[in-house]
């Protein structure tokens, strides 16, 4: 079973479950040297030294493994090493070795095991771990690790368990199914790999205690309505209250129901439908420039 649930030996135990890792070759493997470097943390601080990040602190030291989301190296046939762990991302890494036994590392899809073969380039076959531009691709297929601007890298669908479909193509344009519900428009030269992003047990993980959240360097989050007055703008009054106003920050700012995304992203145009929204239903398509 991927997901391992521990007897039930004290209240953290009883509400935490971890990745069985069955996928990964070797539980104890080190990463290459050649492919990591320094992973340097400031605790959400900025250049000044002010936190502009709240609840960010500590956790275990981690270096960055160095994963070629281009997939450039094309018509060149690589074998997969082994199938590592990577302590930044949600999915695991797969280790490449091409024939002039340079190494890289991928996204590792599901399905794809030490021993097999990956490939990237204009015609190659359509088969798991292949990378090639979306014209390339049959319809119908689920990709990942997908560009937004040709030459760029993988953008979207880069998570555990994440993919999505490659609905159809209108002249220069593919149009792909987004995991949200989202249709949207990419260039065809733009490059995908084939498959679903592995690890997708991963959602079902339990973190059952505080020390495993201090672990991934997240410090404690208090609630406003908690604090005293002076602290937060929520704080105060006899016993619990509801705050008294809406949501916000310490500093008075709204947290609730402002737009996050920017209008003026040139992206936008290339929506076709928005995602769904369980409140408001489907939003409108966007307008033509």
């Amino acid at each position: 079973m991927p997901v391992k649930v521990y007897k039930p030996t004290s209240a953290g135990r009883r509400n935490s479950s971890v990745n069985d890792c069955h996928e990964l070759t070797d539980k104890k493997r080190r990463p290459t040297k050649s492919l990591v470097q320094r992973l340097t943390k400031h605790g959400g601080r900025n250049h000044h030294g002010i936190i502009t990040c709240r609840h960010r602190g500590g956790g275990a030291r981690r270096l960055y493994r160095i994963i070629d989301f281009k997939r450039r190296r094309d018509d060149v046939t690589a074998t997969v090493e082994a199938i590592e762990y990577d302590p930044n991302r949600s999915c695991h890494i797969a280790l490449v070795r091409y024939p002039d036994d340079e190494l890289r590392y991928i996204l590792a899809p599901v399905g794809l095991t030490a021993g097999m073969t990956v490939e990237s380039g204009m015609k190659v076959e359509p088969k798991v771990g292949n990378a090639m531009p979306l014209k390339s691709i049959p319809t119908g297929i689920d990709v990942h690790n997908i560009e937004l601007n040709v030459g760029q890298g993988g953008k979207l669908a880069r998570s555990a368990g994440s993919s999505c479909r490659l609905v159809g193509k209108d002249g220069d344009w593919a149009i792909l199914g987004m995991p949200s519900g989202e249709l949207r428009q990419v260039r065809l030269e733009c490059r995908a790999t084939i498959g679903q992003v592995g690890n997708v047990d991963h959602q079902h993980l339990r973190i059952g205690k505080a020390g495993r959240k201090r672990h991934m360097g997240r410090r404690p989050h208090v609630r406003g309505t908690a604090k005293n007055p002076v602290a937060h703008p929520l704080g105060g009054g006899e016993g619990r209250s509801g705050g008294g106003r809406h949501p916000c920050s310490p500093t008075g700012l709204l947290a609730k129901g402002g737009r996050t995304r920017n209008p003026r992203k040139i992206s936008n145009a290339r929506i076709l439908r928005r995602r769904k929204s369980k409140r408001y239903g489907q939003l409108p398509l966007p307008k033509k420039r």
